[in-house]
């Protein structure tokens, strides 16, 4: 089954190759939803994740040629990666990152684990995505994307203490959030 799946992907990549307009048609419909929740983890307004996933879309059928299929899920760990640099170059001009730089004692501190067993992920997802721009952008890239403060700081332009203390306080921030949303949700039941 797997191998089928590659097959079809790198034939549906060399159709894209050629500008096959229905090959890229059937490409963009197989990941833009994925794309999208890519880009809509960072960026909350609707309208400006349709423009970066447009911008980013031109730039990847504009450099599919320079891609090498390693394998399935090559591509789409290709594509992931351009639909990410957009996005962060999208909230680097347009977003304003107010990061505070905490002190180093302050970021030692363990972070409270609040309870998620009876929040659904949708609701987890929301309150993520209330969190401030930069709080949001380095959350995100540090949890969800697996990326390091050392990547993280050459990504944003910022100091690796910067994310540290900014992945600190959003942490806070959500557990904040979890624990006012499990109050309520406990006090309604």
């Amino acid at each position: 089954m797997a191998s089928t799946v590659a097959a079809n992907e790198e034939v549906l990549l060399d159709l894209v190759k050629k500008h096959n307009e229905r090959a890229m048609h059937e490409l963009y419909c197989r990941h833009i939803r994925y794309l999208s929740a890519v880009c809509s983890r960072y960026i909350t307004n609707d309208d400006d994740v349709h423009d970066v996933l447009q911008d980013s879309f031109i730039k990847i059928f504009s450099s599919i040629n320079s891609f090498q299929y390693k394998g399935s899920g090559s591509l789409k760990g290709w594509m992931t990666r351009i639909v990410l640099n957009e996005t962060l170059k999208f909230m680097k001009q347009r977003c304003h990152f107010n990061f505070i730089e905490l002190k180093k004692e302050e970021i030692d501190l363990p972070d409270d684990e609040p309870d998620t067993d009876s929040i659904p992920p949708p609701v987890i997802y929301k309150l993520i995505r209330e969190l401030p721009d930069g709080y949001r952008t380095i959350f995100n890239l540090y949890v969800i994307e697996g990326r390091s403060h050392k990547e993280i700081a050459k990504l944003l332009g910022i100091k690796e203490g910067t994310s540290a203390s900014q992945l600190h306080r959003a942490k806070a921030i959500l557990a904040e959030k979890i624990n006012n949303y499990n109050k309520h949700y406990l006090i309604s039941i």
